[in-house]
């Protein structure tokens, strides 16, 4: 990816420098049995949630790093103005193609963390990896997310880390668009029915990082051959039924989440051909 020169968002909200009372308290030893949790089939979420009530009201405890409040570590500063350009780009590309449906782009913010993170949608851990609250409207990314991207799921390269806001960015636009609620309330009133739609809710995320792609190729061209394979690897990377076979060596169709790798990798590929955000349907698509 080029992003020499691009502008960067206003719209990140650092809070590296601190961590909620619950994820000082709890440790590696909380973290480690979230994941145990996970992995058979649990919801680590809300174990968290428990712990974080245990331990008294959510706060912030200042961590004696040498930081600033919004300070960002040393290490990070260049990942951390590649998340702001991202950011940028999906601002321009949504605002644009909400401004052609004769819309209005309501810019997400994107908040940085470490470790743990209250947000409107409760107490979470970075082990549940990036996450979109769309009660408070805001992305939220723990950047050691990319280094366990690179080594342990095998997907590097800038242009997969810039998927991965793109898909959190998608579930904003549902979020405007009213998905978001109309998914809520199927839920509601047909909960056998909450693992398929939310596999159409993340495959659909995944078609929109893809419309977002094209978009922001045509306007500042910053992509090279092997970015797109790159998307691509990293969707399939994270697919249910791959991190199924990894963490329990077995898969689970009806457990399904966010949908197969397959499933991942062909909905992103339409939105990046199509660049149509009207060509995202996966509710009504027959096969997903």
């Amino acid at each position: 990816m080029r992003l020499d020169g691009q502008e960067e968002s206003e719209n990140v909200e650092d809070e590296r420098s601190f961590s909620p009372r619950g994820m000082a308290l709890g440790g590696v030893g909380t973290l480690v049995v979230a994941l145990i949790i996970w992995a058979l089939g649990g919801n680590p979420l809300q174990f968290l949630q428990q712990q974080a009530a245990q331990q008294g009201p959510a706060g912030q405890q200042f961590q004696p790093n040498g930081g600033q409040p919004g300070a960002a570590p040393p290490q990070q500063q260049e990942l951390t103005h590649f998340v702001k350009v991202v950011l940028r780009d999906t601002e321009v590309v949504w605002e644009d193609l909400f401004r052609q449906q004769h819309r209005t782009y309501r810019e997400p913010k994107l908040v940085l963390f470490t470790g743990a993170v209250n947000s409107a949608c409760g107490f979470t851990s970075a082990a549940v990896g990036p996450f979109y609250c769309p009660e408070d409207e805001k992305v939220y990314l723990d950047l050691g997310f990319y280094q366990e991207l690179k080594t342990r799921f095998g997907a590097p390269g800038d242009f997969a880390q810039a998927y991965v806001i793109a898909h959190e960015v998608g579930h904003h636009v549902q979020k405007l668009l009213g998905i978001s609620d109309m998914v809520a309330a199927r839920r509601r009133a047909r909960p056998e029915e909450a693992n398929h739609l939310s596999v159409c809710l993340e495959l659909q995320a995944d078609f929109f990082a893809g419309v977002w792609a094209n978009q922001a190729q045509k306007r500042f061209n910053f992509l090279d051959p092997h970015d797109i394979d790159d998307a691509l690897r990293c969707a399939n990377a994270i697919g249910d039924d791959r991190l199924q076979m990894q963490a329990r060596g077995m898969v689970v169709p009806d457990s399904f989440t966010h949908g197969t790798s397959a499933q991942r990798v062909r909905w992103f590929k339409l939105g990046w051909t199509t660049g149509d955000m009207n060509k995202g349907d996966t509710f009504n698509a027959n096969p997903l």
